[in-house]
């Protein structure tokens, strides 16, 4: 029996430094110290031993026992130092080479456009207002002088939130004339920039949600060459000395007299092409003195004063900054558009 410990005992060892993995390593533990082990089999035979050998026989397996255990614990600290030292190598980071530069977002186009337009204005002594989206068609047509009837004010033209026809998307930037007017001291100086919505549908310069900026001044002696001084100077900052304008006579409800800007198509030059639609020219603002009827309305005295507006569509003024010839590439999001910008 002795002899049979000492051959397990050189057996296992050998087993164990030539033992490659942590699951073999296991299989060996099994293998000789589990129930049905090899040194369960010897102990087995215990019983065949006189009273006086049991002891010392009992002794050596245990000691066996405790060495075997030793071995694997060994053997399995050896191994799992050798897996971390491969995974450091295979995962090794030089940290002296210089990393990856994250990529950086960048304004919108149409955003840039936005603030150079903020700058003009504040610059000459205008104020940044903003108002909401969802609004009163009180505000939105009535107090702008578009009564019941209008065409704007048909299901067919304006996203309305209620049966009645009180409550809808803002169709225009307009009603911050209206806000202003009844919310601040004369004089008043003002732009107003956001969203408004119209069920127009999508084309190259169309699009049922855009972008407008409301302008405003009420003061004494406003007159219709301050309106026209001032636009062509927005224009010229924006598009450089000399950009080509033009007004023609139109008509709005809540300003008398009213007219429409355009500007020269910076694709063809005024030759006419699919962006202008053949005409040479892209609208981008509509505008006029504002309505004696209107500044009444809010309890302005239209013999005292009088007042110039304007409403310019943001997303024009995008195009023609950065030649962009159709209007829906701004709200797609394709990263490849955005990136030149």
């Amino acid at each position: 029996m002795k002899e049979a410990m000492q051959r397990l005992r050189e057996a296992s060892i050998q087993a164990i430094l030539e033992s490659d993995s942590p699951d073999s390593l296991e299989n060996l533990r099994v293998k000789y110290l589990g129930k049905k082990g090899e040194l369960t089999a010897i102990l087995r035979q215990m019983g065949k031993l006189s009273a006086e050998e049991r002891p010392a026989m009992g002794q050596l397996a245990n000691q066996l026992r405790g060495d075997i255990e030793a071995s694997i614990e060994k053997r399995r600290a050896e191994l799992n130092e050798a897996m971390l030292a491969k995974k450091l190598e295979r995962e090794a980071l030089d940290v002296t080479m210089p990393g990856e530069k994250p990529q950086l977002g960048h304004k919108h186009p149409m955003y840039n456009v936005l603030d150079q337009i903020k700058e003009i204005f504040i610059g000459m002594g205008f104020e940044i207002v903003d108002g909401p989206e969802v609004e009163l068609a009180d505000y939105n047509f009535t107090k702008l002088n578009i009564d019941e009837g209008h065409p704007s004010r048909e299901w067919t033209d304006t996203f309305y939130f209620t049966e009645d026809s009180r409550i809808l998307l803002r169709t225009q930037t307009s009603p911050m004339q209206i806000h202003a007017m009844e919310a601040k001291e004369l004089p008043i100086r003002m732009i107003a920039p956001g969203r408004v919505y119209r069920k127009d549908e999508v084309d190259a310069t169309h699009s049922p949600m855009f972008h407008q900026i409301e302008g405003m001044v009420i003061d004494k002696g406003v007159t219709m060459s301050d309106l026209k001084a001032t636009l062509n100077l927005v224009v010229e900052k924006i598009y450089g000395k000399g950009t080509v304008t033009r007004f023609r006579p139109h008509h709005f409800p809540f300003t008398e007299p009213s007219c429409e800007m355009d500007i020269q198509c910076h694709k063809c030059g005024g030759k006419g092409c699919p962006t202008c639609k053949g005409e040479g020219w892209i609208e981008v603002l509509g505008a006029g003195m504002v309505h004696p009827k209107v500044l009444a309305g809010c309890g302005i005295d239209p013999d005292v004063y009088s007042g110039w507006a304007f409403g310019m569509g943001l997303e024009r003024l995008a195009m023609g900054e950065y030649k962009i010839t159709d209007l829906r590439l701004i709200f797609e999001n394709d990263v490849r558009f955005l990136e030149q910008f």
